[in-house]
């Protein structure tokens, strides 16, 4: 009976990851918007363990596609409040608790 309950225990807990991006936010056309969210899943994929170096890595490659002003944010757990062009905002989620926003701004 004891091994029942720790069965059941462990089935509970369990986390969902979400191993696909989820977009949260987002003001641009669909072309671009399908263009930026692989960018960031390609850069996160890459760069699993370091934030930095994808967020460059989607800031540097949107500057090149799109014109320049480009911003990009990736982590967990932070808060910002920003000003940006319109229809030129992204804002999703990726791998479980990894966080992304990109905007461009001049």
């Amino acid at each position: 009976m004891a091994e029942q309950t720790e069965e059941k225990k462990d089935t509970s807990e369990s986390k969902r990851v979400h191993v696909y991006p989820l977009i949260r936010h987002s003001d641009m056309n669909d072309e671009m918007k399908t263009e930026a969210m692989e960018l960031c899943v390609t850069a996160c994929e890459k760069f699993s363990s370091n934030n930095e170096n994808a967020a460059r890595m989607i800031k540097d490659t949107m500057d090149k596609k799109f014109g320049a002003s480009w911003h990009a944010i990736v982590g967990e757990g932070f808060g910002f409040e920003i000003t940006h062009e319109v229809k030129n905002l992204l804002y999703m989620f990726f791998g479980g608790n990894c966080a992304i926003c990109v905007w461009k701004c001049s």
